[in-house]
């Protein structure tokens, strides 16, 4: 199971989120690996998730690599600076595919460092 996979499967299980109350829209995510394509319909309904593998249209599609969602899946990727750097494309509603970003795990901190800054004198 890919991490992707398990990530929809957890919001299949939440079924409500409070923080998306007022929130009613439908995510279709177009998941290609290569010449397959993984679709999953993510559809709210003030707050009531529910995740369903479908093709059918969406209020906002977000067409993304298996590799970028596996690494948003586990909360190596953030999908605001994978959209500026054009590893994920919106088609729709720009605002409810950057609050869908509230889903996924945060990106990792970079390590701290031990030393002065490259460059700099000790």
């Amino acid at each position: 199971m890919t991490a992707t996979s398990m990530f929809f499967e957890r919001l299949t299980d939440a079924g409500q989120d409070p923080r998306f109350s007022k929130v009613c829209g439908s995510v279709r995510f177009d998941i290609r690996d290569g010449d397959d394509l993984d679709q999953w319909l993510l559809t709210i309904d003030h707050g009531r998730m529910r995740v369903t593998k479908s093709r059918a249209p969406a209020t906002t599609v977000i067409k993304v690599s298996a590799q970028v969602a596996d690494a948003m899946a586990r909360g190596e990727v953030n999908g605001l600076a994978a959209i500026a750097r054009g590893e994920i494309l919106v088609d729709g509603d720009l605002g409810l595919a950057l609050r869908i970003g509230r889903l996924f795990p945060r990106a990792q901190e970079a390590p701290a460092r031990s030393g002065p800054e490259p460059g700099r004198p000790r």
